[in-house]
């Protein structure tokens, strides 16, 4: 292996070199940034373009490595083709900015769809629910309440000023939301549906006296 190595011209090294250890670091980078963890405190050349007020990041440390990778594989491809050395860095950088631009978009989707899953608590306020365990009065304790907040129906930690404790099943309105998200409710009624009226058509040519029964 390190003979092989050593037999090859100078171009090719580098392209070796580069491939190899970008690879190794792109596995890194990819495996901590699809299992939660934080491959961001790397990211000291960020540079952020505005995006629908999302960072949309070209220049990072993630998209750097894979520019790497790419580049480092692309160029021994071209060499083994047997392409020109100016054409070989042509495509192998050409190659690496595509990885760096897709790799750039993939992330910001994937950060934009995790900022929309995201719970808002705020967005809780004035939603109609249910206590689903009982909150004491006076937010002497705290229960639980059953919402929909953004579309999903969700069971969140409420306290109440009323005096009187709000019991399960109980329905209820958010009022406001603490700065730690739990809610403040307060009892409500629940909508009373309109009943429908019958109507009654009187045949054309006759009196009819309604009677009070």
């Amino acid at each position: 292996m390190l003979d092989w190595f050593s037999n090859l011209e100078f171009l090719p090294k580098v392209y070796w070199l580069v491939a190899i250890i970008g690879s190794l670091i792109f596995s890194v980078v990819m495996i901590t940034a699809f299992a939660g963890g934080d491959a961001d405190g790397l990211e000291d050349m960020d540079s952020d373009f505005d995006a629908d007020g999302a960072g949309f990041q070209f220049i990072s440390f993630k998209n750097l490595v894979g520019f790497f990778t790419i580049f480092g594989w692309s160029g021994i491809v071209c060499i083994d083709e047997g392409l020109s050395t100016p054409l070989t860095i042509i495509i192998s950088v050409i190659s690496g900015l595509l990885m760096m631009v897709i790799m750039a978009a993939l992330f910001y989707f994937i950060n934009k769809l995790t900022d929309s899953g995201t719970l808002n608590y705020k967005n809780a306020i004035d939603a109609v629910g249910e206590v689903y365990l009982t909150i004491g009065a006076d937010r002497s304790t705290m229960g639980k309440v059953t919402v929909s907040v953004q579309g999903t129906m969700r069971e969140l930690d409420a306290l109440t000023d009323s005096l009187t404790e709000l019991k399960s099943g109980t329905i209820i309105k958010v009022v406001d939301v603490t700065s730690n998200g739990i809610l403040i409710v307060d009892h409500t009624r629940k909508p009373i549906e309109q009943s429908q009226s019958v109507k009654q058509e009187l045949p054309l040519g006759e009196n009819h006296l309604l009677g009070n029964n």
